[in-house]
């Protein structure tokens, strides 16, 4: 199976059944992709872009992304990651961290879509991610702040 995967053309040979969360970490070697409740596809810390749109990957099969383009936090440009970095710092938004690369994954593709959101449309989009550490008010804070640092 061919897909592009952080903006590189690879080749992968997933097993009957394997998650694109487990193509991602256990084959591909991509550590921020969470699993934090697979295959249930509830908690948001696998999301991944896949043609831009966010997906929990452990509740989608590596062979539906064949030919597409799939972005992990990996494949946001060093800048883009340092200033993700500065907003969850300064708000306070990050403690253990686990929900982060979900959080700013779906955060990515509402801030494509939607340049400047309000608190309300950032909150509405994180539905489905959870954080047991912080609550939300800062981690919306922290996307409010990385939308006005573009």
């Amino acid at each position: 199976m061919k897909l592009t995967l952080n903006g590189e053309k690879v080749v992968a040979k997933p097993r009957e059944g394997q998650s694109l969360l487990e193509l991602l970490r256990d084959d591909l070697g991509l550590r921020s992709v969470k699993d934090g409740c697979a295959p249930e596809g509830s908690c948001g810390a696998c999301t991944v872009l896949v043609d831009g749109r966010a997906v929990v990957s452990c509740a989608q099969k590596a062979l539906r992304v064949e030919g597409k383009h799939v972005v992990t936090q990996e494949g946001l440009t060093e800048d883009e990651r340092r200033l993700w970095a500065e907003c969850f710092v300064a708000a306070g938004a990050s403690q253990c961290g686990f929900c982060s690369p979900g959080i700013v994954m779906k955060a990515e593709a509402l801030l494509a879509k939607k340049p400047a959101p309000s608190r309300d449309e950032i909150a509405h989009a994180l539905l489905g991610n959870l954080c047991r550490c912080t609550g939300y008010v800062k981690i919306i804070e922290s996307v409010q702040a990385a939308a006005s640092g573009r």
